[in-house]
Protein backbone atom coordinates (compact mmCIF):
# COMPACT_ATOMS: atom_id res chain seq x y z
CA UNK A 1 0.00 0.00 0.00
CA UNK A 2 2.05 3.46 -1.02
CA UNK A 3 0.65 6.61 -1.11
CA UNK A 4 1.19 6.63 -5.32
CA UNK A 5 -1.22 3.76 -5.46
CA UNK A 6 -4.62 4.59 -2.92
CA UNK A 7 -4.42 8.50 -1.61
CA UNK A 8 -2.59 11.79 -2.45
CA UNK A 9 0.36 12.56 -2.34
CA UNK A 10 2.54 16.08 -1.86
CA UNK A 11 5.98 17.26 -0.73
CA UNK A 12 9.09 17.24 -3.02
CA UNK A 13 11.34 14.15 -2.95
CA UNK A 14 14.51 14.02 -1.68
CA UNK A 15 17.67 11.95 -1.71
CA UNK A 16 16.66 8.40 -0.95
CA UNK A 17 17.13 8.04 3.18
CA UNK A 18 18.31 4.49 4.72
CA UNK A 19 16.13 1.87 4.16
CA UNK A 20 13.89 1.31 8.31
CA UNK A 21 15.18 -2.09 10.04
CA UNK A 22 11.54 -3.40 10.09
CA UNK A 23 13.10 -7.33 10.18
CA UNK A 24 10.42 -9.16 12.63
CA UNK A 25 8.10 -6.40 13.57
CA UNK A 26 5.51 -7.98 11.73
CA UNK A 27 5.98 -11.05 13.87
CA UNK A 28 6.18 -9.01 17.06
CA UNK A 29 2.52 -7.74 16.38
CA UNK A 30 0.95 -10.97 15.22
CA UNK A 31 2.13 -12.34 18.67
CA UNK A 32 1.03 -9.62 20.53
CA UNK A 33 -2.39 -9.58 18.76
CA UNK A 34 -3.21 -13.79 19.71
CA UNK A 35 -1.75 -12.82 23.46
CA UNK A 36 -4.35 -10.21 23.63
CA UNK A 37 -2.23 -7.62 24.95
CA UNK A 38 -4.27 -4.07 25.13
CA UNK A 39 -4.27 -1.84 22.42
CA UNK A 40 -2.22 0.96 24.47
CA UNK A 41 0.81 -1.60 24.64
CA UNK A 42 0.00 -2.84 21.20
CA UNK A 43 0.30 0.91 19.76
CA UNK A 44 3.02 2.22 21.83
CA UNK A 45 5.12 -0.90 21.04
CA UNK A 46 4.81 -0.42 17.39
CA UNK A 47 5.58 2.83 17.60
CA UNK A 48 8.82 2.64 19.71
CA UNK A 49 9.87 -0.03 17.11
CA UNK A 50 10.03 2.17 14.11
CA UNK A 51 10.71 5.05 15.82
CA UNK A 52 13.68 3.42 16.51
CA UNK A 53 14.20 1.86 13.45
CA UNK A 54 15.24 5.59 12.25
CA UNK A 55 12.11 6.62 10.99
CA UNK A 56 11.80 10.36 11.90
CA UNK A 57 7.69 10.21 13.69
CA UNK A 58 7.41 12.81 16.11
CA UNK A 59 3.75 12.15 16.97
CA UNK A 60 1.85 9.12 16.55
CA UNK A 61 -2.30 9.14 16.76
CA UNK A 62 -4.40 5.40 15.97
CA UNK A 63 -7.80 5.60 15.95
CA UNK A 64 -10.99 2.88 15.85
CA UNK A 65 -14.13 2.52 15.55
CA UNK A 66 -15.99 0.61 19.14
CA UNK A 67 -19.13 -0.71 20.03
CA UNK A 68 -19.69 0.71 23.50
CA UNK A 69 -23.17 2.34 24.42
CA UNK A 70 -21.57 5.57 25.11
CA UNK A 71 -18.18 6.00 23.13
CA UNK A 72 -18.22 5.35 19.44
CA UNK A 73 -14.10 5.27 19.15
CA UNK A 74 -10.98 5.06 20.68
CA UNK A 75 -7.91 7.39 19.73
CA UNK A 76 -4.33 6.54 21.15
CA UNK A 77 -2.08 9.45 20.46
CA UNK A 78 1.61 8.20 20.79
CA UNK A 79 5.07 10.74 21.27
CA UNK A 80 8.93 9.87 21.32
CA UNK A 81 9.61 9.47 25.02
CA UNK A 82 6.29 8.64 26.62
CA UNK A 83 6.27 5.36 27.86
CA UNK A 84 2.33 4.76 27.32
CA UNK A 85 0.09 6.13 24.87
CA UNK A 86 -2.80 9.13 25.96
CA UNK A 87 -5.94 7.29 25.49
CA UNK A 88 -9.19 9.35 24.13
CA UNK A 89 -12.52 7.55 24.35
CA UNK A 90 -14.00 9.57 21.80
CA UNK A 91 -18.01 10.12 22.88
CA UNK A 92 -20.92 9.40 20.12
CA UNK A 93 -22.14 12.64 19.80
CA UNK A 94 -19.09 14.26 18.46
CA UNK A 95 -19.55 12.35 15.11
CA UNK A 96 -21.89 15.38 13.87
CA UNK A 97 -19.36 17.70 15.39
CA UNK A 98 -17.47 20.09 12.98
CA UNK A 99 -13.85 18.82 15.24
CA UNK A 100 -14.78 15.57 13.34
CA UNK A 101 -16.64 16.50 9.86
CA UNK A 102 -13.41 18.62 9.35
CA UNK A 103 -10.79 15.89 10.41
CA UNK A 104 -8.74 13.45 7.86
CA UNK A 105 -10.05 10.62 8.86
CA UNK A 106 -13.60 11.94 8.31
CA UNK A 107 -12.31 12.79 4.60
CA UNK A 108 -10.71 9.49 3.89
CA UNK A 109 -13.79 7.31 5.25
CA UNK A 110 -16.36 9.45 3.38
CA UNK A 111 -14.13 9.37 -0.13
CA UNK A 112 -13.21 5.60 0.09
CA UNK A 113 -9.61 6.84 0.49
CA UNK A 114 -6.85 5.47 2.25
CA UNK A 115 -4.04 7.68 2.48
CA UNK A 116 -3.66 11.42 2.99
CA UNK A 117 -0.35 13.32 2.43
CA UNK A 118 0.10 17.15 3.25
CA UNK A 119 3.17 19.48 4.07
CA UNK A 120 2.52 21.27 7.28
CA UNK A 121 4.32 24.27 6.12
CA UNK A 122 3.05 25.55 3.12
CA UNK A 123 -0.54 24.84 1.17
CA UNK A 124 -3.84 25.11 3.03
CA UNK A 125 -3.02 24.63 6.82
CA UNK A 126 -6.70 25.54 7.00
CA UNK A 127 -8.35 22.42 5.48
CA UNK A 128 -8.26 20.25 8.71
CA UNK A 129 -8.68 21.58 12.30
CA UNK A 130 -5.92 19.38 13.02
CA UNK A 131 -3.17 21.21 11.17
CA UNK A 132 -3.45 24.16 13.03
CA UNK A 133 -2.33 22.77 16.25
CA UNK A 134 0.21 20.29 14.81
CA UNK A 135 1.52 23.37 12.97
CA UNK A 136 1.75 25.07 16.23
CA UNK A 137 3.84 22.45 17.35
CA UNK A 138 6.31 23.16 14.71
CA UNK A 139 5.63 20.04 12.34
CA UNK A 140 5.99 20.33 8.71
CA UNK A 141 5.20 16.75 7.17
CA UNK A 142 1.72 14.70 7.45
CA UNK A 143 0.67 11.31 6.32
CA UNK A 144 -2.71 9.27 7.24
CA UNK A 145 -3.27 5.71 6.22
CA UNK A 146 -6.94 4.10 6.92
CA UNK A 147 -6.41 0.37 6.77
CA UNK A 148 -9.86 -1.67 5.86
CA UNK A 149 -10.66 -4.96 7.51
CA UNK A 150 -13.06 -5.62 4.69
CA UNK A 151 -11.16 -4.05 1.21
CA UNK A 152 -14.40 -5.03 -0.71
CA UNK A 153 -16.54 -2.63 1.56
CA UNK A 154 -13.20 -0.32 0.78
CA UNK A 155 -13.73 -0.53 -2.55
CA UNK A 156 -17.66 -0.53 -3.02
CA UNK A 157 -17.40 3.31 -0.86
CA UNK A 158 -14.57 4.30 -3.04
CA UNK A 159 -16.62 3.26 -6.31
CA UNK A 160 -20.00 5.22 -4.98
CA UNK A 161 -17.84 8.07 -4.27
CA UNK A 162 -16.36 8.22 -8.01
CA UNK A 163 -19.89 7.36 -9.04
CA UNK A 164 -21.56 10.67 -7.77
CA UNK A 165 -18.26 12.66 -7.85
CA UNK A 166 -18.85 13.84 -4.15
CA UNK A 167 -18.09 12.67 -0.28
CA UNK A 168 -20.39 8.94 0.56
CA UNK A 169 -22.67 9.55 3.37
CA UNK A 170 -20.66 9.52 6.27
CA UNK A 171 -22.68 7.13 8.16
CA UNK A 172 -21.86 4.70 5.54
CA UNK A 173 -18.69 4.02 8.08
CA UNK A 174 -15.27 2.17 6.61
CA UNK A 175 -14.32 -0.32 9.45
CA UNK A 176 -10.61 -0.48 10.21
CA UNK A 177 -7.64 1.38 12.12
CA UNK A 178 -6.61 4.95 11.15
CA UNK A 179 -3.06 5.94 11.59
CA UNK A 180 -1.51 9.13 11.16
CA UNK A 181 2.57 10.67 11.77
CA UNK A 182 3.85 13.84 11.91
CA UNK A 183 7.39 14.76 11.82
CA UNK A 184 9.10 18.30 12.48
CA UNK A 185 12.07 16.85 9.70
CA UNK A 186 12.89 19.86 8.05
CA UNK A 187 12.81 17.40 4.65
CA UNK A 188 9.71 15.78 5.55
CA UNK A 189 9.17 11.67 5.32
CA UNK A 190 11.35 10.09 3.35
CA UNK A 191 8.67 7.70 0.49
CA UNK A 192 10.54 4.94 0.77
CA UNK A 193 10.41 5.18 4.56
CA UNK A 194 6.74 5.95 4.77
CA UNK A 195 6.23 3.16 2.35
CA UNK A 196 7.92 0.49 4.55
CA UNK A 197 6.34 1.93 7.57
CA UNK A 198 2.03 1.89 5.74
CA UNK A 199 3.24 -2.14 4.85
CA UNK A 200 3.25 -2.47 8.35
CA UNK A 201 0.27 -1.15 9.45
CA UNK A 202 -1.90 -4.45 7.77
CA UNK A 203 -0.20 -6.58 10.78
CA UNK A 204 -1.02 -3.32 13.44
CA UNK A 205 -4.68 -3.56 12.55
CA UNK A 206 -5.00 -7.23 12.43
CA UNK A 207 -3.25 -7.19 15.97
CA UNK A 208 -5.23 -4.55 17.13
CA UNK A 209 -8.55 -5.92 16.11
CA UNK A 210 -7.84 -9.28 17.83
CA UNK A 211 -7.71 -7.45 21.29
CA UNK A 212 -10.35 -4.82 20.08
CA UNK A 213 -12.51 -7.82 19.54
CA UNK A 214 -12.47 -9.42 23.07
CA UNK A 215 -13.00 -5.51 24.70
CA UNK A 216 -16.46 -5.05 22.74
CA UNK A 217 -17.80 -8.59 23.55
CA UNK A 218 -16.80 -7.40 26.91
CA UNK A 219 -18.40 -4.33 26.79
CA UNK A 220 -21.30 -6.13 25.41
CA UNK A 221 -21.56 -8.90 27.84
CA UNK A 222 -21.14 -6.09 30.81
CA UNK A 223 -23.76 -3.74 29.25
CA UNK A 224 -26.29 -5.84 28.93
CA UNK A 225 -25.58 -8.61 31.46
CA UNK A 226 -23.42 -6.50 34.45
CA UNK A 227 -20.47 -6.66 35.40
CA UNK A 228 -19.66 -9.56 37.10
CA UNK A 229 -22.34 -12.12 34.99
CA UNK A 230 -20.64 -10.68 31.99
CA UNK A 231 -17.30 -11.57 33.07
CA UNK A 232 -18.57 -15.52 33.54
CA UNK A 233 -20.21 -15.38 30.81
CA UNK A 234 -17.17 -14.71 28.42
CA UNK A 235 -14.89 -16.77 30.50
CA UNK A 236 -17.09 -19.66 29.23
CA UNK A 237 -19.70 -20.15 32.23
CA UNK A 238 -22.84 -20.51 29.31
CA UNK A 239 -23.71 -24.26 30.24
CA UNK A 240 -27.63 -24.15 30.54
CA UNK A 241 -28.68 -24.49 34.14
CA UNK A 242 -24.82 -24.08 35.79
CA UNK A 243 -25.74 -21.92 38.19
CA UNK A 244 -24.61 -21.40 41.96
CA UNK A 245 -26.33 -20.98 45.13
CA UNK A 246 -24.52 -17.56 46.84
CA UNK A 247 -26.20 -15.16 49.35
CA UNK A 248 -27.29 -11.59 48.69
CA UNK A 249 -28.71 -8.84 49.34
CA UNK A 250 -31.26 -8.15 46.51
CA UNK A 251 -32.81 -4.94 45.40
CA UNK A 252 -36.10 -4.76 43.31
CA UNK A 253 -37.25 -1.35 42.97
CA UNK A 254 -40.20 -0.20 40.20
CA UNK A 255 -41.90 3.17 38.89
CA UNK A 256 -45.12 4.12 39.91
CA UNK A 257 -46.95 5.78 37.02
CA UNK A 258 -45.33 4.27 34.52
CA UNK A 259 -48.63 2.71 33.33
CA UNK A 260 -50.59 5.77 33.16
CA UNK A 261 -47.92 7.10 31.05
CA UNK A 262 -47.75 4.61 28.10
CA UNK A 263 -51.05 5.49 27.18
CA UNK A 264 -50.33 9.58 27.34
CA UNK A 265 -47.08 10.16 25.90
CA UNK A 266 -45.90 9.91 22.66
CA UNK A 267 -43.50 6.89 21.30
CA UNK A 268 -40.27 8.80 21.98
CA UNK A 269 -40.82 10.91 24.64
CA UNK A 270 -42.15 8.07 26.68
CA UNK A 271 -38.69 5.93 25.85
CA UNK A 272 -37.15 8.93 27.40
CA UNK A 273 -38.68 9.72 30.07
CA UNK A 274 -38.68 5.51 31.21
CA UNK A 275 -34.67 6.45 30.43
CA UNK A 276 -34.38 9.18 32.72
CA UNK A 277 -36.05 7.23 35.45
CA UNK A 278 -33.99 4.43 35.65
CA UNK A 279 -31.28 6.31 34.90
CA UNK A 280 -31.90 7.52 38.17
CA UNK A 281 -32.53 4.20 39.50
CA UNK A 282 -29.65 2.90 38.71
CA UNK A 283 -26.77 5.48 39.67
CA UNK A 284 -27.02 4.64 43.55
CA UNK A 285 -27.05 0.92 43.04
CA UNK A 286 -23.73 1.22 40.67
CA UNK A 287 -22.63 3.72 43.21
CA UNK A 288 -22.16 1.77 46.09
CA UNK A 289 -20.81 -1.29 44.68
CA UNK A 290 -24.56 -3.11 43.38
CA UNK A 291 -24.98 -5.00 39.87
CA UNK A 292 -27.32 -4.51 38.40
CA UNK A 293 -28.53 -7.88 36.50
CA UNK A 294 -31.57 -6.32 34.81
CA UNK A 295 -34.30 -3.91 33.46
CA UNK A 296 -37.70 -5.22 33.58
CA UNK A 297 -39.88 -2.79 32.11
CA UNK A 298 -40.10 0.30 34.53
CA UNK A 299 -38.64 -2.24 36.98
CA UNK A 300 -35.21 -2.73 38.15
CA UNK A 301 -33.35 -6.04 39.62
CA UNK A 302 -29.98 -5.90 40.81
CA UNK A 303 -27.69 -7.49 43.81
CA UNK A 304 -25.42 -6.72 46.64
CA UNK A 305 -22.73 -10.06 46.34
CA UNK A 306 -22.16 -11.41 50.27
CA UNK A 307 -19.40 -13.74 49.11
CA UNK A 308 -16.17 -13.78 51.11
CA UNK A 309 -17.78 -10.20 52.33
CA UNK A 310 -19.05 -9.24 55.94
CA UNK A 311 -22.64 -9.01 55.31
CA UNK A 312 -23.07 -6.74 57.76
CA UNK A 313 -20.63 -4.23 56.00
CA UNK A 314 -22.60 -5.23 52.34
CA UNK A 315 -25.47 -4.34 53.64
CA UNK A 316 -23.87 -0.90 54.76
CA UNK A 317 -23.58 0.06 51.17
CA UNK A 318 -27.09 -1.30 49.92
CA UNK A 319 -28.55 1.38 52.80
CA UNK A 320 -26.23 3.66 51.43
CA UNK A 321 -27.58 3.38 48.01
CA UNK A 322 -31.40 3.37 49.29
CA UNK A 323 -30.30 6.70 51.47
CA UNK A 324 -28.81 8.92 48.08
CA UNK A 325 -32.06 7.07 46.07
CA UNK A 326 -33.92 8.70 48.50
CA UNK A 327 -32.20 12.04 48.57
CA UNK A 328 -32.05 11.93 44.25
CA UNK A 329 -35.37 11.45 43.83
CA UNK A 330 -37.50 14.34 44.93
CA UNK A 331 -34.71 16.82 43.57
CA UNK A 332 -34.61 14.54 39.98
CA UNK A 333 -38.79 14.90 39.87
CA UNK A 334 -38.53 18.56 40.79
CA UNK A 335 -36.31 19.37 38.27
CA UNK A 336 -38.88 17.57 35.90
CA UNK A 337 -41.86 19.56 36.68
CA UNK A 338 -39.97 23.04 36.10
CA UNK A 339 -39.35 21.61 33.01
CA UNK A 340 -42.81 20.79 32.43
CA UNK A 341 -41.97 16.74 32.12
CA UNK A 342 -43.99 14.04 33.60
CA UNK A 343 -42.76 12.84 36.64
CA UNK A 344 -43.27 9.41 38.60
CA UNK A 345 -42.01 8.07 41.98
CA UNK A 346 -40.01 4.99 42.99
CA UNK A 347 -40.66 1.98 45.28
CA UNK A 348 -37.89 -0.26 46.66
CA UNK A 349 -37.54 -3.48 48.42
CA UNK A 350 -34.21 -4.48 49.82
CA UNK A 351 -34.09 -7.96 51.00
CA UNK A 352 -31.40 -11.07 51.83
CA UNK A 353 -30.88 -14.45 51.10
CA UNK A 354 -29.88 -17.40 48.99
CA UNK A 355 -30.14 -17.15 45.21
CA UNK A 356 -29.41 -18.95 42.55
CA UNK A 357 -27.29 -17.33 40.48
CA UNK A 358 -26.31 -18.56 37.01
CA UNK A 359 -27.54 -19.77 33.45
CA UNK A 360 -31.63 -20.39 33.23
CA UNK A 361 -33.76 -20.32 29.72
CA UNK A 362 -34.04 -22.28 26.80
CA UNK A 363 -30.97 -24.54 25.23
CA UNK A 364 -30.65 -21.39 22.68
CA UNK A 365 -31.75 -18.37 24.40
CA UNK A 366 -30.16 -17.62 28.12
CA UNK A 367 -30.27 -15.35 30.69
CA UNK A 368 -27.48 -14.99 33.87
CA UNK A 369 -29.53 -14.14 36.61
CA UNK A 370 -30.57 -14.95 40.09
CA UNK A 371 -33.54 -17.12 41.25
CA UNK A 372 -35.32 -18.29 44.01
CA UNK A 373 -38.12 -17.72 46.60
CA UNK A 374 -35.78 -14.76 48.58
CA UNK A 375 -35.94 -13.20 44.94
CA UNK A 376 -39.84 -13.93 44.93
CA UNK A 377 -40.18 -12.37 48.22
CA UNK A 378 -38.47 -9.07 47.45
CA UNK A 379 -40.22 -8.65 44.48
CA UNK A 380 -43.83 -9.40 46.65
CA UNK A 381 -42.64 -6.31 49.06
CA UNK A 382 -41.97 -3.92 46.79
CA UNK A 383 -45.81 -3.99 45.83
CA UNK A 384 -46.09 -3.15 49.55
CA UNK A 385 -44.80 0.24 48.87
CA UNK A 386 -47.86 1.39 47.30
CA UNK A 387 -50.24 0.76 50.09
CA UNK A 388 -48.10 1.02 53.15
CA UNK A 389 -47.28 4.76 51.31
CA UNK A 390 -43.22 4.13 51.45
CA UNK A 391 -40.80 4.54 48.97
CA UNK A 392 -38.54 2.20 50.70
CA UNK A 393 -39.20 -0.83 52.65
CA UNK A 394 -37.23 -3.44 54.27
CA UNK A 395 -37.21 -7.19 55.46
CA UNK A 396 -36.45 -8.02 58.95
CA UNK A 397 -33.51 -10.97 57.43
CA UNK A 398 -31.66 -7.42 56.02
CA UNK A 399 -32.18 -5.68 59.48
CA UNK A 400 -30.61 -8.65 61.07
CA UNK A 401 -27.73 -9.10 59.19
CA UNK A 402 -27.52 -5.14 58.69
CA UNK A 403 -27.84 -4.37 62.85
CA UNK A 404 -24.57 -7.01 63.79
CA UNK A 405 -22.19 -4.11 62.12
CA UNK A 406 -24.77 -1.07 63.06
CA UNK A 407 -24.84 -0.50 59.28
CA UNK A 408 -28.09 1.45 59.13
CA UNK A 409 -26.45 4.25 61.91
CA UNK A 410 -25.03 5.71 58.54
CA UNK A 411 -28.33 6.13 57.16
CA UNK A 412 -30.59 7.52 59.89
CA UNK A 413 -31.86 3.72 61.32
CA UNK A 414 -34.18 1.89 60.63
CA UNK A 415 -38.03 1.85 62.17
CA UNK A 416 -40.86 -1.03 61.91
CA UNK A 417 -43.56 -0.81 60.23
CA UNK A 418 -44.92 -3.76 61.81
CA UNK A 419 -46.17 -7.05 60.41
CA UNK A 420 -47.34 -7.70 57.14
CA UNK A 421 -48.60 -10.16 54.61
CA UNK A 422 -46.61 -11.46 51.85
CA UNK A 423 -48.14 -12.94 48.64
CA UNK A 424 -47.06 -16.75 48.39
CA UNK A 425 -45.57 -16.47 52.37
CA UNK A 426 -46.92 -18.26 54.76
CA UNK A 427 -46.28 -15.98 57.84
CA UNK A 428 -46.87 -12.11 57.85
CA UNK A 429 -42.93 -10.27 57.84
CA UNK A 430 -41.86 -7.43 60.08
CA UNK A 431 -41.24 -4.60 56.82
CA UNK A 432 -39.56 -1.62 58.03
CA UNK A 433 -38.13 1.39 56.28
CA UNK A 434 -35.48 4.11 56.52
CA UNK A 435 -35.84 6.41 59.67
CA UNK A 436 -36.47 10.11 58.69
Amino acid sequence: MTLEQSGEQSGEKSAAAPVLKLDGLALWLVERGMQGLPLGEQIAGFCQRVFDSGFPMKRVSVGMYTLHPRYGSHTFVWRPGDDTVEHIPRERAVVGHDIYLKSPVHYLRSRGLRTLRRRLDGGDTEEFILFGELRAEGFVDYAAFLVPYDLGQAEAIGKAADTVGAPTNPDRALDGIFFSCATDHPEGFDDGQLDQVAQMLPYLALSAKSRLTYDVASTVLETYLGRDAGRRVLTGQIERGSAEAIRAVIWFSDLRGFTKLTDSLPRDELIATLDDYLEAMAGPVQNNGGQILKFMGDGLLATFDLTGRDEAAVCGEALRAAAELRRAFPVFNEVRRQEGKPIMDVGLALHLGEVLYGNIGASERLDFTVVGPAVNEASRIQTLCRPLERSILISSTFKEAADEGNAAADSGGLISLGFHALRGVREPQELFTLDG
